[in-house]
């Protein structure tokens, strides 16, 4: 049976962050992920954590300056000091709380930069941001993003993303997968998972259109959840979706599983 994180980024917006744990749990959610812990000591999430016996599953790597559209710099070879000091800020809060995978974001492709180089100085920083992780244990993940919410990311194609795993050759670098941005650059996802599944370390989920929840547009996910279950998927599905209300109001395709 699939297991569901609650992302908190998204999900339980209806309330501050620090009190989403809460909520999360209340649900049936046993593990959570969430963008960015930054904004926040990590003695409070950990205590939340604790309080409500939840597993932080998944965090990002710092993005830049978010506010103004960054989404990440690891593409980008004139900020490679800058996303050092991200790598140490994200390894840091990882060890405190326990996470055990990190999404280094690639970023929008900087104008003027040929995507050649930035391939290469894409390559550069995961390997850097592996290496830093390895000893404590923790995967870095890459997350193809669909270009239609974000133009200019960088990394587009679950393809493009195993090549990528493959020439950086790190034994703790993986792919996430995310379901709703890939239906949305590539489709065929069975098959695609299929292929994919053996880099795939987690996944998240969406319906399309709206990025909203499971049985709100065309994705037929309890197909593709039992196909999970024959593939014997082993990792979390992050719900990272927009609820079209009350967000436990948009739970109800997930009751099977919260409280099986």
């Amino acid at each position: 049976m699939p297991k569901f994180a609650a992302n908190l980024s998204m999900l339980f917006t209806e309330a501050p962050f620090i009190e989403r744990f809460g909520l999360a749990h209340a649900a049936g959610f046993t593990g959570v992920e969430f963008l960015f812990p930054y904004a926040f000591d990590a003695d409070d999430i950990k205590d939340r954590l604790l309080r409500h016996q939840l597993q932080l599953v998944l965090h990002n790597l710092p993005p830049g300056d978010w506010q103004a559209g960054e989404r990440g710099m690891a593409c980008d070879p004139r900020r490679f000091a800058e996303f050092q000091d991200g790598v140490g800020l994200a390894l840091e809060y990882a060890r405190e709380l326990g996470t055990p995978r990190v999404h280094c974001m690639a970023g929008i492709l900087p104008g003027g930069l040929a995507p050649e180089r930035a391939r290469e100085a894409y390559i550069h920083a995961v390997q850097y941001a592996a290496d830093q992780f390895a000893p404590h244990g923790i995967e870095v993940l890459i997350e193809p993003i669909n270009h239609f919410d974000l133009p200019g990311y960088f990394l587009n194609h679950s393809r493009q993303a195993l090549e990528i795993i493959a020439d950086a050759a790190r034994a703790n670098l993986f792919l996430q997968y995310d379901i709703y941005h890939m239906q949305r650059m590539e489709g065929e996802l069975a098959n695609t998972i299929r292929a994919c599944l053996p880099q795939i370390r987690h996944m998240q989920l969406a319906d399309t259109p709206g990025r909203h929840e499971p049985g709100s547009g065309e994705i037929n996910y309890p197909f593709l959840f039992r196909l999970l279950d024959e593939l014997a998927y082993q990792g979390w599905i992050g719900c990272e979706y927009l609820p079209r209300a009350r967000t436990e109001d948009s739970l109800a395709w997930a009751e099977p599983y919260l409280r099986a």
